[in-house]
């Protein structure tokens, strides 16, 4: 495949590493920060060559990217966090243009192997109310939202899988917490690539599940791999329809 690559921070530079590793071509790098970059901006002349774009890029930039890209009828894996309340909108841009979409909250493989072991643990616990649930991530310090998305996606997942918890929560907490939110807490610092852990916890034990990426690779893997499945497809993806594919399920 061509690929276009929308930013060029260090995520975007591993995903060029390892596209050429599996032997796509980078025929354009958008930026307008990187001096090395081949184009500025999103444009017809950047994306002439491209089959697909993998964009890592900032989240207030998504909308209007997924815009110019659907608009010349290109696909485009979305690895961008921090801008789903504009879902619905990305959504219609999409319809609008024909084009194949996939985003994510998180690219690694075994992130996505994750979530599918939070959600069989939380439909356990949910039999044993004995159990209260907590979650907290890790993340460098040059993340730019606070939680993640994929903290805010292991807390959907317990939401929709324990009937005693209704909401989450994300802020400081200054006061006792409810009984039916969970405290989804964020930690940033250093160069920590992100950690994740959810807690069941009793008076008798706790019963903790963690990822921890030790690099960036998994996540440009994902993104590669994500591409190549949607290479020739059109409409508005999410991993799940990727994963689910990959692991045969249903």
């Amino acid at each position: 495949m061509n690929i276009a690559l929308i930013g060029f921070g260090k995520m975007g530079q591993i995903v060029k590493e390892v596209a050429e590793k599996r032997g796509h071509t980078i025929v354009s790098i958008i930026d307008p920060q990187v001096p090395n970059a081949t184009h500025e901006e999103i444009s017809q002349e950047a994306l002439k060559q491209a089959d697909v774009c993998i964009e890592f890029s900032m989240p207030q930039a998504a909308v209007e990217n997924i815009r110019k890209v659907g608009a010349l009828r290109k696909n485009h894996v979305m690895a961008t966090t921090g801008w789903y309340n504009e879902l619905e909108k990305a959504r219609e841009i999409v319809k609008k243009n024909g084009n194949g979409f996939l985003y994510a909250a998180n690219f690694s493989i075994g992130v996505n192997l994750f979530y599918r072991m939070i959600e069989n643990a939380a439909r356990l616990v949910n039999n044993v109310e004995a159990y209260d649930v907590f979650s907290y991530e890790l993340h460098h310090s040059r993340k730019q939202d606070s939680p993640s998305g994929t903290a805010k996606e292991i807390g959907n997942i317990l939401v929709n899988n324990l009937d005693r918890k209704e909401k989450l929560v994300t802020e400081k907490l200054d006061r006792k917490i409810a009984p039916d939110e969970i405290h989804v807490a964020s930690i940033r610092g250093g160069d920590i690539p992100g950690t994740h852990v959810v807690g069941f916890d009793s008076e008798f034990d706790t019963i903790e599940l963690k990822h921890t990426a030790r690099n960036r690779n998994g996540f440009a893997l994902g993104a590669v791999l994500a591409a190549e499945w949607l290479h020739g497809k059109r409409g508005f993806f999410t991993i799940n329809d990727f994963i689910k594919e990959t692991l045969r399920e249903g």
